[in-house]
């Protein structure tokens, strides 16, 4: 299983979904509020604040909550003022990690960050002291009964995507970051709307890790998967589905 996957998208294990679910919809109502608030409070005109209201979607986020958290964004001098920081380091075994957070306050983000790296086993860095390891892309994932590889592969060719790579599961578009909704907005135009549709990190090596190292370095990304303020955390290593299953268990 590879590190690139975001993290909450590969813990399956002790249980806590109510925790989990409850820390998703406070991280999708941050990014909605930041959304609204850096362009219009209207999705059709905002294709940031639109990919922020399809991920709340598909996570099953009631429509009300949706409206509300737009509305709120939208108030003069309502809510608290978030911004955008990024933390790099390295875990245990040299894996390099990646964690964007949205916060309204940076001391305490940047405590809570420090203090889960100290305690896990690794060394928070400066910024840009590990993404130079990452690639920063756009990616649009559709399901496999969506279209046809080589009818996919044309349409991403022709919205400006940079590769297109289709399996039995499912079809992953990629694109620059600058050309991002430009790209996601001509595929749904032909397709409908994406599985998912986002920015990530993609590392241009990963470090293998074993049975204990991958559960020494799960212990620092389930840590900071539970701060309030980190919104995605990325690693560049690589387990065995064995070994992820056993760890899952």
């Amino acid at each position: 299983m590879a590190g690139h996957s975001q993290f909450k998208n590969i813990m399956h294990r002790k249980g806590a979904q109510d925790a989990r679910r409850a820390r998703q919809f406070a991280r999708l109502i941050r990014e909605i509020t930041v959304s609204a608030r850096q362009g219009l409070p209207d999705p059709a005109s905002n294709p940031r604040l639109r990919a922020a209201v399809t991920a709340a979607r598909q996570a099953n986020m009631p429509k009300d909550t949706v409206d509300r958290a737009i509305k709120k964004a939208a108030g003069a001098g309502a809510g608290d003022d978030y911004v955008e920081v990024r933390y790099e380091g390295y875990g245990p075994a040299g894996v390099a990690v990646i964690v964007e957070a949205l916060t309204d306050n940076r001391n305490r983000t940047a405590s809570d960050v420090r203090s889960a790296f100290a305690k896990y086993g690794g060394a928070l860095g400066e910024t840009n002291s590990v993404s130079f390891l990452f690639a920063r892309l756009g990616v649009i994932r559709y399901p496999a009964a969506a279209a046809d590889p080589d009818a996919m592969l044309e349409a991403a060719i022709e919205a400006g995507a940079e590769n297109a790579e289709s399996d039995a599961e499912g079809h992953e578009v990629t694109c620059a970051v600058e050309d991002f909704f430009a790209v996601r907005d001509a595929l749904e135009a032909r397709f409908g709307e994406p599985e998912s549709a986002r920015l990530e990190w993609r590392p241009a090596t990963t470090v293998a890790l074993d049975e204990d190292r991958a559960a020494a370095l799960l212990k620092l990304l389930d840590a900071l998967d539970e701060s309030e303020d980190v919104q995605n955390v990325w690693a560049n290593f690589e387990v065995a589905e064995g070994v992820m299953e056993r760890l899952s268990a």
